[in-house]
């Protein structure tokens, strides 16, 4: 047999064939056809992906954010919404594409410049100051290390730098600004014959009709489907965990991660910083270096360093701190900068030190050495991570035996129950709009109404609640929607079929009174013939409060009339009503009256309707320009 094998590939066919495996396997790798790729990607901009747990982080984010706004007026199913999910995920999109620019064009943040807008953040000052202290603090409780922060924050600085740049290159000519002040000061007059909402031609509505309604519009007349779930659910919080750990096994977690418990050095800095003028030349650059090595000299002649920053340095942000930068970490600065600091003894100033905003002089005026703490001072620390520790190892355990339970018996949760020693748990009925309790999470509500719970009668998939908290649901009672009786809903269906008649029957009406206005009948002589006073509005204001919004929007969409014409429009108002309207007079606003600071408010709002329009047409033409594919099935 081998010999059989042997002779048939030695061939030369066979041996192109072979080679062409070789060559496929080099490029590919034999592995490749073994391992298949999950896409899991909620989308992809060129190289770059959104994967799904980007998406629901930001998401998350975002909810919180919306929901503290609103003072929690939101209802949940309201960020339930695809159009809702769809809005984030373009924010989304349009980070990745401007970053992509970034990465294309080279635009890189500074360390520095980093580091400015870190200092500047509200909620890491304390008495108007940077505090390290609070600024850990802070981080800590979102959940963020600074090294962590400082990659999302810098990324959030780079997706708008573009877009400032662009914005910042917006321009409007004084011709804008007085065409902008003529249209915004603008006064118009205008009459208005108001049509009310008509009494019914026919207000009999036979059993007939009510009957065809309510067959045709069932859908809209129906008690909502219902559920009742069984549910079991674990959190880490409320585990009971039986162990005091002695100090043998507090003390080898110690020593395991002693360098958690090191403070790092800081030090407590001043600089003055000399920007290189003019176009950045060579010559330029001298000047720079010399006016640095003059301070430099003078504060270590014995001129006070602050007194020095207060008068030449270049940082807004320190000079009138005397160019205070406060305790300083490893990390937090340029390079160059942290290389010169680091290099100085206590009470030393530095030669000037370059770097991406211009020259440096540097006083190291303290340092406060890093230590470690000992054993007792973090004793309670250590305790208190092993005891969470702990609950997430048996938390870790049960949840992972729950949802091997659930998916071992499908069809009941008492097993799983019984053997992690919790209660199976009910709920209320409750629709697809969710409920009490548990039900009120929205990521319960689709687990309920999902085909595998609610057709085929499955436990669902575990469910993540918060952290560390974990539930596994199925149907305990199902009420499908039901139709209401017609007779409960039959004044309902009156009314409905009236005010359809009412509503047609004012538009006709309408309709045909405009015909005639444009026609060349008088409003007036429509008036008198109704009835109905007309009302003249003289001199009014695009911002006027005393009239109705719909009415003054449509007055002011109305064109200047044509010399020997008039101008009419008809506007639709709340509740059937319409309104005839005929435009007697334009009077746009002089600029020459507008004061300076309406001259500059008028400007600001044109140069951000330009900026916006443009930062949307760049990203448009960025995203027309890159391959981007979405996934929005599994947002």
């Amino acid at each position: 047999m081998l010999q059989a094998l042997r002779e048939k590939t030695s061939g030369l066919i066979a041996k192109i064939i072979l080679g062409a495996i070789v060559i496929t396997f080099s490029f590919f790798g034999i592995e490749s056809y073994f391992i298949s790729r999950t896409d899991d990607f909620v989308a992809r901009v060129g190289d770059r992906e959104i994967s799904q747990q980007d998406f629901r982080t930001r998401f998350d984010e975002y909810r919180q954010q919306e929901m503290q706004r609103a003072n929690g007026r939101l209802e949940p199913g309201y960020f339930e919404q695809p159009a809702v999910k769809r809005q984030l995920l373009d924010r989304l999109i349009d980070e990745q594409v401007l970053l992509a620019t970034n990465e294309k064009l080279g635009v890189v943040i500074p360390a520095d410049r980093l580091r400015e807008e870190i200092l500047k953040i509200p909620a890491f000052l304390r008495e108007g100051r940077f505090d390290d202290t609070q600024y850990r603090a802070v981080l800590q409780s979102q959940g963020m290390t600074p090294v962590s922060f400082q990659e999302r924050f810098a990324r959030d600085i780079a997706s708008g730098e573009i877009p400032r740049e662009i914005a910042a290159s917006a321009f409007v000519t004084e011709a804008d600004v007085d065409a902008y002040l003529r249209l915004q000061g603008q006064l118009r007059d205008f009459t208005t014959v108001t049509l009310a909402r008509p009494e019914a031609a026919d207000s009999q509505v036979s059993d007939d009709e009510i009957g065809t309604f309510y067959a045709e519009h069932q859908q809209e007349f129906m008690n909502p489907e219902q559920v009742a779930l069984d549910y079991v659910d674990l959190d880490a919080a409320t585990i009971d965990v039986e162990m005091s750990p002695d100090d043998a096994t507090l003390k080898e977690r110690y020593e395991k991660e002693k360098a958690r418990f090191v403070s790092p050095e800081q030090r407590l800095v001043s600089h003055v910083l000399i920007k290189v003028g003019g176009k950045g030349g060579p010559e330029d650059q001298k000047q720079a270096l010399e006016k640095a090595q003059k301070i430099a000299a003078d504060a270590r002649g014995g001129k006070a360093f602050a007194e020095l920053a207060k008068a030449s340095s270049d940082d807004l942000g320190s000079k009138a701190l005397g160019g205070d930068l406060g305790w300083v970490d490893k990390g937090m600065t340029d390079p160059a900068f942290e290389a010169a600091l680091y290099a100085l003894e206590k009470g030393t100033v530095s030669d000037p030190v370059l770097s991406s905003e211009g020259y440096h002089v540097i006083e190291l005026r303290d340092i406060r050495p890093g230590k470690t703490r000992s054993f007792e001072e973090v004793r309670g620390e250590l305790v208190k991570e092993y005891t969470e520790s702990e609950h997430e190892r048996v938390y870790n355990q049960k949840s992972s035996r729950l949802i091997d339970l659930a998916y071992q018996d499908s069809t009941s949760l008492d097993a799983a129950a019984r053997e992690l020693g919790v209660n199976v748990q009910k709920t209320a009925l409750f629709t697809r709009d969710g409920g009490l309790g548990i039900a009120a999470n929205p990521a319960v509500v689709r687990a309920a109404f999902s085909d595998a719970v609610l057709v085929q009668g499955n436990n669902s998939d575990s469910i993540e609640l918060g952290p560390n908290h974990v539930a596994i649901v199925r149907i305990a009672e199902h009420k499908p929607a039901t139709p209401r009786p017609l007779d409960e809903v039959r004044a309902q269906i009156r009314d409905r079929i009236l005010g359809t008649r009412v509503a047609k029957q004012a538009k006709e009406r309408a309709d045909a009174l405009f015909a005639r206005l444009q026609g060349g009948e008088s409003l007036a002589t429509l008036a008198s013939e109704l009835k109905i006073e007309a009302h003249q509005e003289r001199a009014i204001g695009r911002n006027a409060v005393n009239i109705d919004s719909a009415l003054l929007g449509a007055v002011f969409e109305v064109p200047r009339a044509v010399e020997g014409k008039v101008a009419h429009t008809l506007v639709a108002l709340p509740g059937d009503q319409y309104a005839l309207v005929t435009l007697d007079n334009v009077v746009d606003a002089d600029p020459a009256k507008a004061e300076a600071p309406a001259r500059e408010a008028a400007r600001n709002t044109l140069q951000q309707t330009i900026a916006y329009a443009s930062v949307r047409d760049l990203i448009a033409a960025l995203r027309a320009g890159m391959d981007i594919k979405i996934a929005e099935d599994r947002m």
